[in-house]
């Protein structure tokens, strides 16, 4: 079973309230998900922003529809009860509820147009099946997909003596190391046994990380992550980071899993999100708060 979308959840919402009672959400969410079966994984899954449900999210969307719409009511806060428009729509025992069914509603007509124009929400509705929250957020995935494989493509392009400031940057962003200028040091290439380079873990310098990175376009294997580990042993050190720009092998990543030295590994995609996250290599070019109305103002005493 998968998590429904806002359109399919608002012809079970209409049938849950066709008894006439008044419902918090928090209730009529838990209806709804025994009636589509949810488990607990699918309740948990958030949005990609990590801030909401995602199915609450959804049954929250199919609610405003439908009270903008007049099929639900409000009669208090976070509460809602079926209409008598509500009860009539369900007399002509529709197949489903959806946009497009609501378009014939004045009420919802308006609530999707601005005066001059059509609105940004009903621009989004329009070009996609989810709501306009999800929408902005799967509309910022993709932007931000794209910027990490302009930013991967641009590390591959660069020198590896510039790899490797990069790679310092970030861990210093991150907060290891202090000041970019004490932050880390290149070891000596001629036996430097597979290690590029060592970071203070903290801006104390209570512990030493060690550093390999490599500017690699084919996948890493276990032989070259059991050399750094040997690398490390050498050095009475047991934590370490690979970096690389391409990717790491099944055995790799199962390798570390079983060793006792501390190794973090970072492909190249998670590095370029690192870099987005912590603002290396990239700038801000517009930013947009999203704002929701704060329903504790407009209670009256």
């Amino acid at each position: 079973m998968t998590i429904p979308d806002f359109q399919t959840i608002m012809l079970p919402l209409m049938k849950l309230s066709s008894d006439g009672k008044e419902r918090p959400l928090a209730e009529i969410r838990e209806a709804l998900s025994r009636i589509f079966g949810l488990s607990q994984e699918e309740l948990s899954t958030l949005l990609p922003s990590g801030t909401q449900p995602v199915f609450n999210n959804r049954v929250a969307w199919a609610s405003i529809y439908l009270h903008r719409t007049g099929l639900l009511r409000r009669p208090k806060r976070g509460c809602y009860q079926i209409t008598e428009r509500g009860h009539e729509v369900l007399k002509e025992n529709p197949q489903k509820i959806n946009i497009n069914f609501l378009d014939k509603f004045p009420e919802f007509v308006e609530f999707r147009e601005m005066k001059k124009g059509k609105s940004a929400v009903a621009a989004i509705i329009e070009s996609s099946e989810t709501n306009p929250e999800e929408a902005l957020e799967s509309a910022f995935q993709e932007l931000q997909h794209t910027l990490a494989s302009d930013i991967l493509q641009s590390v591959k392009d660069c020198s590896p003596q510039f790899f490797e400031r990069l790679v310092i940057d970030v861990l210093v962003k991150m907060g290891y190391g202090g000041s970019r200028k004490e932050a880390g040091h290149a070891i000596g290439k001629s036996g430097d046994e597979g290690i590029d380079g060592i970071i203070k873990e903290d801006k104390l310098g209570l512990d030493i990380i060690y550093i390999q990175a490599k500017r690699w376009a084919n996948p890493v294997g276990r032989p070259e992550i059991q050399k750094f580990v040997g690398a490390l042993h050498g050095q009475r050190a047991r934590k370490g980071i690979f970096i690389t720009t391409s990717n790491f092998t099944r055995d790799a990543l199962d390798y570390v899993k079983n060793i006792e030295s501390k190794i973090i590994l970072i492909d190249g995609a998670l590095l370029a999100e690192l870099m987005i996250e912590h603002n290396v290599g990239v700038a801000t070019v517009a930013s947009y708060e999203i704002k929701k109305i704060d329903s504790d103002y407009f209670i009256e005493d």
